[in-house]
């Protein structure tokens, strides 16, 4: 700001000075608005296909919880009750749902069992998963009742699929593409209505053609801390919100926990809640 001091010298001290005390305040309003609880994001989807019957039924979704050594158990256990509070038929975690170190997965089962809903608990892996070793962690899933989709779909009710891929993290090492990946979870198109858990929000043109009515994505947590937000578009054409890819609704979801730094600013985590309607 004083180019080293070469820039307004009878004044450095005061803006060096200054900038501390932004930066400080700027600190504290991360980490307070990072504590608070997530807020709840409402939707409405219509899907084509989506049989009469179903109308009606709520998708809760968290991505990004980030559970580990910052974000533990007591926190972990609230959003199960948040969860819980918003009545899901179905709940959906979208990836990065553990940090990613080594040792947090141990002693987790009495924890995830309380996410519950009464037509089941889907979960797609994150980036974070494989960055941990992503065998024993998605064992850990299993073993509390979760229904983990990697690269498969599953009839959640007739006429109502839940398609899942793992992250592209997964394919740096392996032999298949995103995209292959992709068109076997979607594989075999129904007269029903397809549901679409993709952490990290690429590839919904691709989703759409394949017969995708809706894809659900986190990762971009939008920026969490200011200014990143400018620079997440950079990388990512959908980056928060509702988007309408080719008559496909994608959503993606700010997050529902925090990376690294237990901070955001300026926009709170956050949960989603998607009520489907017949088309």
């Amino acid at each position: 700001m004083t180019g080293f001091g070469w820039l307004l010298p009878a004044l450095k001290i005061k803006i060096r000075v200054g900038a501390l005390l932004v930066a400080a305040v700027l600190i504290v309003i991360a980490y307070v608005q990072a504590w608070r609880i997530p807020t709840v994001t409402e939707y409405e989807v219509a899907l084509r296909g989506l049989p009469g019957e179903v109308d009606g039924k709520v998708l809760v979704v968290g991505s990004d919880l980030h559970l580990g050594s910052m974000l533990g158990h007591r926190w972990a256990t609230a959003r199960a009750t948040q969860f819980a509070t918003l009545r899901p038929d179905v709940l959906l975690l979208v990836g990065d749902i553990f940090e990613g170190e080594k040792e947090t997965h141990a002693g987790w089962l009495p924890v995830l069992r309380q996410f519950r809903a009464p037509l089941g608990v889907f979960a797609v892996t994150g980036n974070h998963e494989f960055y941990a070793g992503p065998e024993a962690i998605i064992e850990t899933f299993r073993g509390a009742g979760f229904r983990v989709l990697r690269d498969e779909h599953y009839e959640v009710l007739p006429g109502l699929r839940i398609a899942g891929v793992d992250d592209p993290a997964f394919r740096k090492a392996g032999k298949r593409d995103q995209a292959i990946a992709l068109q076997q979870a979607l594989a075999n198109p129904s007269a029903g209505a397809t549901i679409l858990l993709s952490h990290t929000p690429v590839l919904a043109e691709r989703a759409a053609e394949l017969g995708a009515g809706l894809m659900l994505s986190g990762h971009t947590h939008e920026g969490q801390i200011w200014p990143f937000q400018y620079l997440v578009p950079l990388a990512f054409r959908l980056v928060h919100g509702r988007y309408d890819m080719n008559g496909m609704t994608a959503i993606v979801g700010r997050g529902t926990g925090t990376w690294g730094p237990r901070m955001r600013l300026w926009k709170r985590s956050e949960i989603l809640r998607i009520t489907l309607r017949s088309a």
